[in-house]
């Protein structure tokens, strides 16, 4: 979420690893010694790491040359260190001795073999596109290069060289989410087509390894991985994943003390807040809505394309009500598409995302969306409109956010008519990727602590720009941002803030709320780590006492 992973409509999926997250479990009276009880909204999709869509839950069974720490830091991994060359384009890392859950040893070739097996386009890695910077890498995603080609070289056993096309600002960050990390080629080979469909046709590099996993089944486990370099520090012996696809579900297992955190509905959180084990956590997810700026119906194309239409559509939606009311759960009110907490200026600490806020785009403003409809609509030569909201059903909030802007939306805008196509994540996504929408409700989740895991949605021709929208000035500022100003951080960061600007400026992409998760946690647990971007939830230093 996240990266790219969740938006539009799943647009990447970023991503998210969101959902995988931990959701969940135990209690004292039943649990076990050294054993956390967690919930999860769907089972693992895969347990291969260059096929894997986000790393919530699997990143502590998978490291990289670091690991995400508190607040989004990256802190020791499989490097003992990292060092970058004057120009920002030759990163060398120095790796420790450590091994495989198997007890072969984690070399530097391992590394590179990673590299080229999820570049290969013919691994089909949904997020191949992190790679993009590193030299070669997207000649090779494409196939006009052979894997071979990609900026990553093992000198020797302990030493890994990346060779990037420009200086990345947040690469660091990077390298600690777990697509980056080691694969096992002795492993991969020796499975075959077997590899990592069962939780035995696979090592692990992390803190646990996954035991009890089958490909299809709703309850499996990470156990303390005993190969793991830095075992002393892991507590926990066990964690116990169980799929549990209902809020009250969850709620009565953790009444019956057999979950240790579990995920509350808007319902619930009403009704809990005054709980002693209530608590949430922030994600930078931003729910927000797509316009396709190449709809095919010309009358909608036409609207959609006029700046005062969509500011109409935005200043129309209260988002206070959207998030106290309709939702109730804690989530946040956005200044922009861009997370809050995501990322801050290296000169002067302050957020992103209250940099990026455009004053009269996303607040509740009636009877200026009122105005500019009016002025939107003689414009076009038009008296009415209407505009179809394609959303997936699979999202737990689609249908009460879909319905809140069906009514307030035909309240406020005179001549407005809202249909809502409301249908299943493989469907939406399949019609937004097609164009197939007028306005589609999205998200999108952070893959890393940098603005430009948001900035590269409405990049002009990326495949996660559904709605087409298209801006030189943007896409030369997150450009530069990339290459000549990617050296100098305070140059870079403005470069960031001026485009997002555009964006919220024109509402190309209209945000509704950044997501916050209440839970209820149990008071025997302790030292979770929770991030809002990348590896979502870390258990290397929990422990239930």
């Amino acid at each position: 979420m996240s990266k790219l992973k969740v938006v539009l409509a799943g647009i990447v999926t970023v991503s998210v690893g969101l959902l995988f997250a931990a959701c969940g479990n135990n209690n004292a009276s039943t649990a076990e010694k050294n054993t956390l009880n967690l919930s999860t909204t769907a089972p693992l999709d895969t347990i291969d790491i260059s096929k894997s869509t986000g790393f919530g839950q699997t990143g502590n069974v998978f490291e990289s040359f670091y690991r995400l720490g508190k607040n989004g830091k990256p802190t020791a991994g499989l490097a003992k260190s990292g060092s970058v060359s004057k120009d920002g384009k030759t990163w060398t890392f120095k790796l420790r001795d450590a091994k495989w859950s198997n007890g072969d040893p984690i070399t530097a070739q391992d590394f590179v073999y990673s590299w080229r097996r999820s570049l290969n386009p013919k691994t089909a890695s949904p997020y191949s596109y992190l790679f993009s910077g590193v030299k070669n890498a997207d000649a090779v995603a494409k196939g006009k290069m052979k894997p071979s080609a990609v900026g990553i070289s093992a000198p020797n056993k302990q030493t890994v060289v990346v060779k990037l096309n420009r200086p990345i600002a947040y690469f660091k960050v990077l390298m600690a989410y777990p697509l980056f990390g080691p694969q096992n080629e002795k492993v991969v080979n020796k499975y075959g087509k077997k590899y990592a469909t069962k939780a035995q046709y696979q090592v692990y590099s992390g803190p646990f390894k996954i035991k009890g996993w089958n490909g299809t089944n709703d309850t499996w486990s990470f156990v303390k991985n005993n190969d793991y370099w830095d075992k002393k520090v892991v507590k926990l012996d066990k964690i116990n994943y169980q799929v549990v696809k209902s809020n009250n579900t969850g709620y009565q297992m953790y009444q019956q003390g057999k979950l240790d955190l579990t995920p509350l509905s808007s319902e619930q959180v009403k009704n809990l807040k005054s709980n002693k084990d209530f608590t949430q956590y922030p994600y930078s997810l931003v729910r927000f809505l797509l316009y396709n700026f190449k709809d095919k119906n010309a009358v909608n194309r036409k609207a959609l394309n006029n700046k005062n239409i969509r500011l109409a559509l935005s200043l129309s939606i209260d988002r206070d009500i959207v998030t106290k009311k309709v939702l109730g759960n804690g989530s946040t009110l956005p200044t922009g598409f861009v997370a809050t907490d995501l990322a801050k200026n290296p000169t002067n600490g302050q957020d992103f995302a209250k940099e990026q806020a455009v004053k009269n785009t996303v607040d509740y403003n009636p009877a200026l969306a009122k105005k500019y409809w009016k002025q939107g609509l003689k414009e076009i030569g038009e008296s009415s409109l209407t505009f179809n909201i394609l959303a997936s059903n699979d999202e737990s909030d689609s249908d009460q956010l879909t319905q809140y802007l069906q009514s307030q939306w035909t309240k406020e805008l005179r001549g407005i008519k809202v249909n809502i196509t409301n249908v299943p994540e493989k469907s939406s996504d399949s019609r937004a990727q097609e164009g197939n929408f007028d306005i589609y409700l999205s998200h999108w989740g952070g893959d890393f602590n940098d603005p430009m895991t948001f900035m590269q949605i409405p990049m002009t021709g990326t495949s996660y720009n559904y709605g087409k929208w298209s801006d030189a000035n943007y896409d030369n500022l997150v450009r530069k941002a990339g290459n000549q100003d990617a050296n100098d951080p305070a140059t870079r960061w403005n470069d960031l803030v001026s485009a997002a600007k555009i964006v919220n400026k024109n509402q190309a992409i209209t945000p509704i709320y950044q997501q916050t998760t209440a839970y209820l946690q149990k008071p025997r647990v302790h030292g979770l780590i929770h991030n809002t971007a990348g590896t979502q939830w870390s258990y290397k230093y929990a422990y239930v006492k």
